[in-house]
């Protein structure tokens, strides 16, 4: 009962006591007033018109088919991975290659109905990008670009690239990408020109408007903050333009700016050549290959505050080097690594990919920079495998012409590291996100993620364990982060890591249904398989406490000569 109903009843029960008291003289008029009040107020409460109670019905049956249809997508999406990943999450993993990326393929093609680009003439003005950050950063800043180009109806002049930030390469567009095959393969999405027509700027009573929009804005901020200036001065610039675009888009969108990423942004071809020759190089002396993109530069650990056990030496010249950015928190290194956030070593990541499975004869493609400590650094992961190489180890009077250039040789790490069997990063930085969504693209290729908030803290207790037991947790703490088609859901994470409007499931035939179902059967075999080992283990430990053995931690390991765990 409502509180205005709750109140009116009280009134009638107190009117009709007081009446009951009176005299019975009254009694026949007292029952005719009380009748009438009783009337008046029931009219009242038939006030309310079928039309709006009808309507309401209707709303709350719409909300609850809303709230249904969510549920029941999620329940689908969830029931499915239910379905596969439970038998899968059990399943021995190649780790060379998934045995379901066969199912899925890239798919960014502009459909029919999406209206072609507006000619130079007829779009609101020219849009000026200046992209900021290193290669990678740029790309992302670059693919944005179009699509808010596309979302304002500019015409886009060819991007212009950072020539001031940290790595300091004076390289235009053009000495790193194709752009006539940029401009032609985006025509129907965008009309390109490599500058503002003379004409337009003469004519321009001021100079461009430069204005900086804010992180991930969505087409309405556009629409509403910049196309209103870009109507009447024409020409507008967007200066530091990395990731100022938002990641959820409409799904035309997100397909262009795959078509940006994956087709439109080719390599010059001296790049290209030179990076296709190390990739032959690398598959002369052996079949399959590992890239490892190791970010361990002096300036990428003075960011992440953490600290890698070199001392007060380590302290102070990463501490020096921080103060270059001044609106950095103070962070505590111990958090930082519980949190996950501090890059793998290079010996750590050795030790994870010898747990993982790789043998000690497995080549491996080096892509880094400078690493924070030279050789004496690099040491350990020498040790665990051997047929290290590196650009300048493949390419030597080749590399010179690029020496100078940090984004072209970031393009040439970037080519080989896309044609790899095997792509691990040590950390989760742009070129890692970039490609890992290339190499899903393509064909889910294997990608290796380190789950560092689990390694980090399995990495401090290696001393405490034996070989085995540290190589089977290691196994454990990756699975999910091996490049599976399935492993994140779509619209989690940055579409540049994950794009998911851009991969399509392959129709399966009937041959392939028997393939699919022949692997699942396996896999539920080996997992029963394990359960019942697992039982069997439980009961013989049961019976060795029984007995009052115990066994001794190994706090070193001898694999193929190479101590894994040195003190």
């Amino acid at each position: 009962m409502g509180v205005a109903n709750a109140w009116r009843f009280s009134l009638i029960s107190a009117n009709l006591a007081s009446l009951h008291q009176q005299n019975g003289c009254n009694g026949g008029t007292n029952k005719q007033y009380v009748l009438w009040r009783w009337r008046f107020y029931a009219s009242q409460r038939r006030k309310i018109p079928w039309s709006l109670i009808c309507g309401l019905m209707l709303f709350a049956l719409g909300l609850i088919s809303l709230f249904t249809g969510h549920v029941a997508s999620d329940l689908e999406w969830y029931s499915q991975r239910l379905k596969d990943g439970i038998v899968r999450r059990h399943q021995p993993i190649d780790i060379w290659k998934s045995r379901y990326s066969k199912y899925y393929h890239g798919c960014s093609e502009r459909r029919k109905k999406f209206p072609r680009a507006r000619s130079e003439r007829s779009s609101n003005g020219y849009l000026l990008i200046a992209a900021s950050g290193g290669l990678n950063q740029q790309r992302t800043g670059i693919t944005d670009a179009v699509v808010v180009a596309r979302i304002l109806n500019a015409t886009l002049v060819v991007p212009e690239l950072d020539h001031h930030s940290y790595w300091k390469d004076d390289s235009d567009f053009a000495n790193i990408f194709d752009v006539d095959h940029f401009i032609s393969s985006l025509a129907k999405d965008v009309t390109i020109v490599k500058r503002v027509p003379d004409k337009v700027m003469r004519s321009m009573e001021k100079p461009p408007y430069t204005m900086r929009v804010p992180r991930k804005s969505t087409p309405e901020y556009y629409l509403d903050q910049v196309l209103p200036i870009l109507l009447r001065r024409r020409v507008v610039q967007l200066t530091k333009f990395d990731y100022r675009l938002a990641n959820d888009l409409d799904e035309e969108l997100q397909k262009m700016r795959c078509r940006v990423n994956y087709h439109a942004l080719r390599f010059t071809k001296p790049i290209e050549e030179l990076g296709q020759k190390l990739v032959m190089r690398m598959r002369s002396m052996a079949k399959r290959f590992i890239a490892v993109h190791l970010r361990f530069e002096p300036d990428m650990l003075a960011f992440s505050g953490c600290y890698y056990g070199g001392g007060d030496k380590e302290r102070y010249e990463l501490g020096e080097i921080r103060k270059r950015w001044a609106t950095l928190p103070d962070l505590s290194p111990e958090g930082e690594r519980k949190r996950g956030k501090c890059p793998l070593t290079p010996h750590e990541v050795g030790l994870m990919l010898r747990a993982l499975g790789f043998a000690n004869d497995t080549h491996l493609y080096v892509a880094s920079g400078e690493i924070y400590g030279g050789e004496e650094t690099l040491w350990p992961l020498r040790e665990l495998f051997p047929n290290f190489y590196t650009k300048e180890m493949l390419a030597d009077e080749e590399l010179k012409p690029f020496l100078q250039f940090s984004s072209r040789l970031a393009a040439i790490d970037y080519i080989v590291c896309d044609e790899s069997d095997v792509f691990v990063t040590n950390n989760n930085g742009n070129m890692a996100k970039i490609l890992a969504g290339r190499r899903r693209y393509m064909g889910h290729k294997r990608t290796i993620r380190p789950n560092a908030k689990r390694l980090s803290a399995l990495f401090m207790a290696k001393n405490q364990m034996d070989w085995d037991t540290f190589a089977r947790k290691v196994k454990s703490c990756q699975r999910g982060f091996m490049g599976e088609p399935e492993e994140m859901k779509p619209g989690r994470g940055e579409f540049h890591e994950f794009p998911y409007s851009c991969i399509c499931e392959k129709p399966v035939t009937d041959e392939e249904h028997k393939d699919r179902d022949h692997h699942l059967d396996k896999a539920s075999a080996h997992l029963i398989a394990k359960l019942q080992s697992k039982a069997r283990e439980k009961k013989g430990e049961k019976k060795f406490k029984k007995k009052g053995l115990v066994e001794e931690p190994i706090t070193s390991v001898d694999i193929e000569g190479v101590e894994l765990f040195p003190d």
